[in-house]
């Protein structure tokens, strides 16, 4: 069974960094793929980036492509996101959730478990 807890969002000032993990405790994590959404107040859901099963294949969002880092270890069931260079933007609720597949990492309906989401806010 999946269940993903995600931690590390916080309040940090624009130019900062957070670093959100999501752990899973189910016995399967090094066999699926993951990826993290976010979504802001009053708008949708949007992909920011995902990572294959093996950490070898990573996807971003235009708008973090440089600022972003997803990364995973298996053998502690967490994955990863390294925020650099925040901006108010950036601020939502970030979710991380498994995928069945990433041959659309970038489309919603590829992800089938979800966390709870963190907040991350970032000032100006």
């Amino acid at each position: 069974q999946v269940q993903l807890v995600e931690s590390g969002g916080g309040l940090v000032q624009a130019g900062g960094s957070l670093r959100l993990s999501c752990a899973d405790s189910g016995r399967t994590f090094s066999t699926y793929a993951m990826g993290w959404f976010r979504q802001a107040q009053g708008k949708e859901r949007e992909f920011v980036a995902a990572i294959s099963w093996s950490g070898g294949s990573t996807y971003y969002a235009d708008s973090v492509k440089g600022r972003f880092t997803i990364s995973r270890d298996n053998a502690k069931n967490t994955v990863y996101l390294q925020m650099n260079n925040l901006k108010p933007e950036d601020t939502a609720v970030y979710f991380c959730a498994v995928a069945g597949s990433l041959r659309r990492a970038d489309d919603i309906r590829s992800y089938n478990y979800w966390g709870q989401g963190t907040q991350v806010t970032v000032s100006s």
